[in-house]
């Protein structure tokens, strides 16, 4: 593990940066993928099933059958586990309902504003070395909430073209309308444009890996929208001597097990607790299924001492995690003045893992450093803010002068004689 100790500022940036090849390393294959979709549609979504996932499908959607197999296939207690977890999700995210803002700007002019869904939305759910079913309970519930008309699905099927029964019985629980056996940026490019199996959506949301980052990316230049940038998993825990080390490595190596390219950092006031978190994940990694994975991202871990409170904060802006764990005995300071952070979890029994699952947040969060500028998943990202206005005939008198006077300073007549001729029909 990379140690580091007191950086200096001006090497943050190059300290902070994540192990990711850039946009532009990939935008040629995806563009490439993108036009052959475009143009030829379920044939070359199928011919790239067949390169990189290595079945040859017959058809993409999941057939009634397979749902009803998959549930027949899961233990009682995973499936009584995906309901609580749905249920607290589902909880959380009905709270974030908003009614009608209304009201009068001035005598006369009634302004209102309502949320409308978006009709149709793509859901896209990484399989491959981890089939994250959970990220199903995190859209599709709010998608439902929300009042989507359509909801869709894609994940990448395994060798022997089938699909996670988790995944299955997740989206047959949460509502999904259509399930496609269908990854990567074939996927993403498939709800992009529509072809006659897959429906186009509005709007995409999921995460995934580099390719499918950057494919989501790629889909907005075709007037579809996304959920945010949301590429490799990573986690930033702050901790001092009030902190279990034992906890902390135990949560820098969940993310580390997500796939090779997730990057996990340590922030320390406490030499010592350094130290001890090193040793820990050492000790604890040799028990880890998924070993051989962790190893290669813990590669690009950090343990990083700063001798202050108040530079670990700064620090921690800078990165801006998309996962943040709070350990310290003071932290209130760190929870009150952290502005760059896609989901917080405070406190020694806070483990990140919580939110991946089933305490009721969202775990689609933004990666790369976006969480400076982009929310995590929520109700309102399946919604749509739309306003209204109702102006009578006192309303006009009382805003026309106005109205007139702004739209001549501007040149635009046109605009003014929208409200002269209405002022002077009322002169009759």
């Amino acid at each position: 593990m990379n140690k580091i100790y007191n950086p200096n500022r001006k090497e943050w940036s190059t300290l902070l940066k994540r192990p990711t090849q850039s946009f532009e390393d990939i935008e040629g294959i995806v563009s490439s993928i993108f036009n052959e979709i475009n143009e030829n549609g379920d044939t070359a979504v199928e011919r790239y099933t067949q390169k990189f996932d290595g079945i040859k499908l017959k058809d993409m959607l999941v057939a009634t059958m397979e749902f009803s197999n998959a549930e027949d296939q899961l233990a009682k207690e995973l499936k009584d586990a995906i309901n609580l977890a749905k249920s607290n999700i589902e909880v959380f995210h009905k709270a974030q309902v908003s009614e009608r803002i209304q009201l009068d700007t001035m005598p006369g002019v009634t302004c209102w504003q309502e949320k409308r869904p978006i009709e149709k939305v793509g859901l896209y759910i990484p399989g491959g070395t981890a089939p994250l079913f959970s990220t199903i309970l995190m859209l599709a519930i709010p998608a439902k909430i929300a009042g989507c008309k359509e909801i869709i699905l894609c994940s990448p099927p395994d060798n022997n073209g089938n699909l996670n029964p988790a995944i299955l019985y997740a989206a047959k629980l949460c509502g999904v309308d259509k399930v496609f056996k269908v990854g990567g940026i074939q996927a993403i490019a498939a709800m992009t444009f529509g072809t006659k199996s897959i429906p186009q959506v509005y709007k995409i949301f999921g995460p995934g890996n580099q390719y499918v980052t950057v494919a989501k990316q790629w889909a907005t230049r075709y007037g579809v929208a996304i959920d945010m940038p949301a590429g490799p998993s990573e986690l930033l825990v702050v901790a001092d001597d009030s902190a279990n080390a034992a906890f902390v490595a135990s949560d820098l190596l969940s993310q580390a097990e997500h796939g090779v390219d997730s990057q996990v950092i340590l922030v320390s006031t406490s030499k010592e607790m350094i130290t001890n978190v090193e040793d820990e994940v050492i000790k604890q990694l040799k028990a880890l299924q998924r070993k051989d994975i962790a190893e290669k991202a813990i590669e690009n871990s950090k343990l990083i001492y700063v001798e202050d409170d108040e530079t670990a904060l700064q620090l921690i802006n800078a990165y801006g995690p998309e996962h943040y764990i709070v350990c310290v005995e003071n932290e209130d300071f760190y929870i009150k003045n952290t502005m760059n952070a896609g989901s917080v979890f405070i406190g020694n029994y806070t483990p990140e893992s919580a939110g991946d699952y089933a305490s009721g947040t969202n775990h689609t969060l933004p990666t790369n450093g976006y969480a400076k500028q982009y929310s995590g998943v929520n109700l309102d990202s399946f919604l749509k803010s739309m306003t209204f206005q109702k102006i009578t005939k006192q309303g006009i008198q009382n805003l026309g002068k106005t109205i007139e006077l702004m739209a001549e300073a501007e040149g635009l007549q046109a605009h003014k004689n929208a409200v002269t001729l209405r002022l002077e029909s009322l002169k009759d």
